[in-house]
């Protein structure tokens, strides 16, 4: 082979970086997360622990002690507002919709946005409301009860800067929506999806109350759950869009449910 040729050859061997006016030029790298599979991978490992963690904390088997409620399910039950399925979904909707689950859907929504927006006086704001709108001593139980046993474990299992800066900004009773909207952002959980789950174990809990109590079988709370479903989406959508100013319910039995309960001669939950 001639020493041209030989020459000629070398550039598809060499190694070495390409040279340019004499100065080297190494190939240029991608710029990081740059390539469209590693953002579609990273988002999805983003949405894997958002919903690992939302399913952990709003599972039954989260130790709240959601199990030992039944907003007052119990009276309804007993004054034959609710005898089967049917009226079962009748005042579970009114609840959702224009009761309790409503307010909560409310200040859960504003609690993560207060983290979210680092709006220290917005959060003590929506913690103070939450833990006065409630209509009676028992409901009142359950939901700071819950509240602090979510706080206490999530703190342990699952901590974040967040759960200290409400502590920080609020030293009264912690209503569970605060304690799961402040978890919840501090997290990076997005709202929408957050307050959808929340809403979803909320009636659960309930319908669980209801299976128990009239009594129902476990296909026809399911069928409850089911019928639910258009509910608990426009209860979501609707809080994501009231003002805290706005917030109110006229679920007026099911409140009246809730007082008559502490009075209850027979009772197999705290509300």
């Amino acid at each position: 082979m001639s020493k041209k040729r030989r020459d000629a050859s070398r550039p598809l061997l060499r190694a070495s970086p390409r040279k340019r006016g004499g100065a080297a030029v190494r190939p240029r790298k991608a710029k990081k997360g740059s390539d469209p599979t590693v953002v579609a991978a990273r988002a999805a490992g983003d949405d894997h622990a958002a919903l690992y963690r939302l399913m952990a904390w709003l599972s039954p088997a989260y130790p709240t002690g959601a199990f030992s409620y039944s907003a007052g399910i119990e009276w309804a039950v007993e004054a034959g507002d609710i005898r089967d399925a049917a009226t079962l979904v009748h005042w579970l909707a009114a609840m959702l919709g224009e009761g309790s689950g409503f307010c909560d859907a409310v200040f859960m929504a504003h609690a993560h946005q207060a983290v979210a927006t680092n709006n220290n006086a917005a959060l003590r704001a929506v913690a103070e409301l939450a833990a006065a709108f409630v209509a009676s001593k028992e409901r009142f139980l359950e939901t700071t009860a819950q509240g602090r046993a979510f706080l206490e474990v999530t703190r342990a299992a699952w901590p974040c800067a967040a759960l200290p800066r409400l502590e920080a900004v609020w030293d009264g009773a912690v209503a569970l929506p605060i304690a799961v909207g402040v978890a919840c952002a501090g997290h990076g959980i997005g709202r929408e999806s957050a307050l959808s789950a929340f809403l979803h174990a909320l009636v659960a809990n309930w319908i669980s109350a209801g299976v128990r109590l009239v009594p129902l079988g476990q296909t026809d709370g399911q069928r409850v759950l089911a019928a639910l479903e258009p509910a608990v989406a426009a209860t979501a959508k609707r809080a994501l869009a009231t003002a805290l100013d706005e917030v109110g319910g006229a679920a007026l039995r099911a409140d009246l449910a809730g007082m008559r309960h502490e009075t209850q001669y027979t009772r197999l939950f705290r509300s």
